[in-house]
């Protein structure tokens, strides 16, 4: 009777396109679509700045500033030459940010005695502070290698080579600092695929409530739980014949969506996923994570009295849970007071949880608490669910 059970949870999933869609296509387009168009904003290499310079000056110093900023990865080049004030203003009010004027005469006041003639930069006015004191900072340091290497042109003489050996280390300077990512080694940055995929994963994995609250619900509509009842079949085995195929089918569900990580995201040009450490810890947080998912939908399809009512209630759970827990917005984005008040979704614990895995590179020990908590809340909605059938139906085992 209960391999009975679990043959039909399987058919009846297999055959509800839907249902399919839900759990496997819909995650991974989801997948495939946010990590191309998230992976210039999560690469380090990202320019986000516009910039162009126009150089009245026309000398070999003037040219070297403009290597120099060319050079900068963070800065951005503005493609479209200006030849006018019309042309410059119309530029800054599009996407230009910054326009560098090199004066006449920059380069003679920078290679003497006399008073240096500034810069002139023009400033687009929705600029940001932050982001002004970071141009005029990177402008500031160019100028001071210049200023540099222009003494070191006087004293050349005197000091042979000093010249040439101050300017390897001038732009040899990569090496001087090295980024730490919080739990990170310097040389890990976070991917825009190692944030989707396990934020759809997640999503996806939730979106199992549609579907089973929904059969449960026809059951219960077609007297199937009625007769159950009478075969005294206790609602631990019910639950449990419902629990076990979709525990199997949202583990098949998160390794179709590391492979689209893996192996399908690269064709396409962004970032392959990297798997981690430990399948085990990986293992711990899918269960953990089923179990919440499988609860949640149990918890609404016994509460409600029709399949709109868990259709309409399961999806806006799954948003909000979403929307709360870094799925839609990455966690690190959010203000401070968000990012401790996305802890009440279960998505998030889930979600820190694989990117302990595929991220941090951890292992069972470092997910043991988001595993337990998800599970926990899992078994806690699976007890009411528990309840308030026993109570529609009279049975109490």
């Amino acid at each position: 009777m209960f391999r009975a059970m679990l043959r039909k949870e399987f058919l009846l999933v297999l055959r509800d396109k839907h249902a399919l869609a839900a759990l496997f296509i819909m995650p991974s387009v989801f997948i495939l679509i946010m990590s191309m168009a998230l992976k210039d904003t999560f690469s380090s290499d990202r320019a986000f700045i516009n910039y162009v310079v126009i150089d009245q000056d026309q000398t070999a110093i003037s040219g070297e500033l403009a290597t120099l900023l060319k050079n900068n990865r963070l800065l951005k080049e503005y493609q479209l030459e200006i030849t006018s004030e019309k042309q410059l203003q119309y530029a800054l009010n599009d996407d230009l940010t910054f326009a560098v004027t090199i004066a006449p005469g920059f380069s003679t006041g920078l290679d003497s005695e006399n008073t240096a003639i500034p810069l002139t930069l023009n400033v687009a006015s929705d600029v940001q502070q932050n982001v002004l004191h970071l141009f005029k900072g990177e402008l500031s340091g160019i100028i001071t290698q210049l200023q540099i290497k222009s003494l070191l042109r006087k004293i050349e003489p005197a000091i042979p080579g000093i010249s040439s050996k101050t300017d390897a280390r001038l732009l040899d300077q990569s090496n001087l600092i090295q980024v730490q990512f919080n739990g990170l080694e310097s040389s890990q940055f976070p991917t825009s695929t190692q944030q989707s995929v396990p934020s759809w994963i997640v999503f996806g994995m939730f979106f199992i409530i549609i579907p089973m609250s929904t059969i449960f619900i026809s059951e219960r509509r077609q007297n199937t739980l009625m007769r159950m009842n009478g075969m005294n079949i206790s609602i631990p085995a019910l639950f449990t014949g419902k629990i076990v195929p979709y525990m199997v089918i949202n583990q098949i569900q998160v390794w179709l969506m590391v492979g689209v990580g893996i192996f399908i995201v690269p064709l396409l040009g962004a970032a392959p996923l990297t798997l981690g450490n430990s399948v085990a810890a990986l293992f711990m947080v899918s269960t953990g994570l089923s179990l919440a998912a499988i609860g949640t939908s149990t918890l609404i399809a016994v509460s409600v009295n029709s399949v709109e009512q868990a259709t309409t209630i399961g999806g806006i759970l799954n948003i909000l849970f979403g929307a709360i827990g870094g799925v839609m917005v990455p966690k690190f984005l959010m203000p401070p007071a968000m990012q401790s008040f996305s802890n009440v979704s279960p998505m998030s614990w889930g979600l820190e949880g694989f990117l302990d895995i595929f991220l941090r590179g951890l292992g069972t020990r470092a997910v043991v608490t988001e595993s337990l908590a998800l599970a926990g809340v899992g078994l806690l909605m699976l007890l009411l669910a528990w309840g308030i059938l026993a109570r529609r139906t009279g049975n109490g085992l």
